[in-house]
């Protein structure tokens, strides 16, 4: 079975919210939680702690508005609380795998939400697992719980010193929050790969995946957390410091092509201003000569623009997406599966029929979505379709957080571009340079690996060694 959220040909990662020191924390954080809903609809969870130090937590499987209601918001009273929404990604699903994460521990209860991946998770589960540590879940997040409290041998210490300690055992991509009774830290890994910011909000603090749940909620964004950085929030105010020397600002670049909403600012950028700034791009590297501009809703709408402003070829909505359709659809046989796409999509017909289109994608994975929408705008009386992708050809697994762990999934991975475009069957097709992604964010380093295969960090893993196992 399939349901029609596997039609998108990626899906994200997760996302974190926290705030401090604001009364109704908890309620603060759904609507946070519900403007980070793109980043994974599986599950969901908010832990408040109360006016007695106590740590309360309430999760489910689910979208935020099917988890939570007002009568179990009003369970989980107090001024701090964390929040996670879920989209799988190591260990799986099942509601044991939904953050955030609650510690029961005789030095202090606390919890933990992450978004990203860790890629020695199998090397460090064991190290904990013949030092007598007991998984409660598969997901690799619960891995820093256990280093936290293997390295906190010294009852006197202090608790960030543990998290230091544990911080630099790990590798991988991520955002974590760890909340306690007095405080909550929020770490964000040596690479930069995934997105943190901290806002204010009255005399409190807030720290979130993206910045357009500050806009929800009314807060005002500070800064973003820095790689490698430990930001402390507690009743003293914001405090900063590093736990690795060696920091890189290595965004992955699918956060700016797909994953983040394009009212968010990611290190200083508009996500929408980056999307168009590639579409204009992409227009200079490959132009088409039509007679309209169709961009795929919704994440490729700001590249459309930018390619018709670049062009002058006219924007059009050639495209329809229903936005009632339901999250967990199941599609009960192939004949189905196949129409799927336009129970999501549709093409408007008066609008393309005649027309030589280009249609703009953020990206192609495993090409059937593409396939699907060529053969649409085709049978809607499109005379010509001229696929462009406002991103590079996807030709290696992801291992920080995105669902591409095969080679044989991407479309792209073992052929050309004229190869990928008879599999599609557009009448041309052309790709954003790798190098235009740096032009339309004004930055000078972003994680390409999924693009280029350059890594940047360890893999733990050989590509070698996972083709034989199996898992490529």
């Amino acid at each position: 079975m399939e349901d029609i959220v596997r039609d998108r040909e990626l899906h994200e990662e997760c996302g974190v919210f926290g705030i401090w020191g604001v009364p109704e924390a908890a309620g603060l954080t759904y609507y946070g939680l519900h403007s980070l809903q793109h980043r994974g609809q599986e599950g969901c969870g908010i832990v408040a702690v109360n006016d007695d130090g106590q740590l309360r937590r309430i999760k489910g499987e689910g979208l935020v508005t099917e988890v939570f209601n007002e009568a179990r918001l009003s369970s989980l009273p107090g001024t701090a609380a964390i929040g996670h929404v879920r989209y799988s990604t190591t260990g799986g699903g099942g509601i044991e795998n939904v953050q955030p994460f609650l510690f029961r521990h005789n030095t202090g209860d606390f919890a933990l939400a992450h978004n990203g991946n860790l890629v020695n998770s199998a090397q460090l589960r064991r190290y904990l697992e013949d030092r007598g540590s007991l998984f409660q879940s598969s997901s690799d997040s619960e891995i820093l719980a256990h280093l936290i409290k293997k390295d906190a041998v010294d009852r006197h210490q202090p608790r960030i010193s543990a998290i230091m300690t544990a911080l630099n055992m790990i590798e991988g991509a991520f955002a974590f929050l760890i909340m306690t009774k007095n405080r909550i830290y929020a770490c964000r890994d040596k690479y930069g790969l995934r997105p943190l910011s901290v806002a204010r909000l009255g005399n409190g603090y807030v720290v979130s995946s993206e910045t357009c749940a500050f806009d929800t909620i009314g807060a005002e964004f500070i800064r973003d957390i820095g790689p490698g950085e430990i930001v402390t929030i507690d009743g003293h105010g914001i405090r900063s410091l590093h736990y690795s020397e060696y920091r890189r600002n290595a965004m992955c670049a699918m956060e700016y092509i797909y994953f983040a909403r394009p009212d968010s600012d990611i290190e200083g950028c508009n996500v929408h201003g980056f999307r168009k700034e590639s579409g204009r791009l992409l227009w200079e590297s490959a132009p088409a000569e039509a007679d309209i501009v169709v961009g795929v809703p919704d994440s490729s709408l700001s590249a459309a623009m930018g390619y018709s402003e670049a062009s002058g070829i006219p924007y059009e909505m050639g495209l329809i997406k229903n936005k009632y359709i339901g999250r967990t659809f199941i599609y009960p046989s192939q004949a189905m599966r196949e129409k799927g796409v336009r129970m999501k999509l549709s093409a408007v017909k008066t609008i393309v029929k005649g027309k030589r289109v280009v249609l703009i994608d953020d990206s192609v994975v495993r090409g059937t979505t593409s396939r699907r929408i060529v053969s649409m705008l085709r049978e809607a009386g499109a005379a010509e379709v001229h696929l462009r992708i406002a991103s590079p050809m996807i030709k290696s697994p992801c291992f920080y957080g995105v669902d591409i762990s095969t080679y044989d999934e991407l479309l792209c991975a073992r052929r050309d571009e004229e190869e990928a475009r008879q599999v599609i069957g557009a009448d041309s097709l052309a790709f954003l340079p790798e190098e235009a992604l740096f032009r339309a964010g004004g930055r000078n380093d972003l994680c390409l690996a999924c693009f280029n295969g350059h890594y940047p960090t360890a893999l733990y893993q050989s590509i070698e060694e996972a083709n034989r196992d199996g898992k490529f």
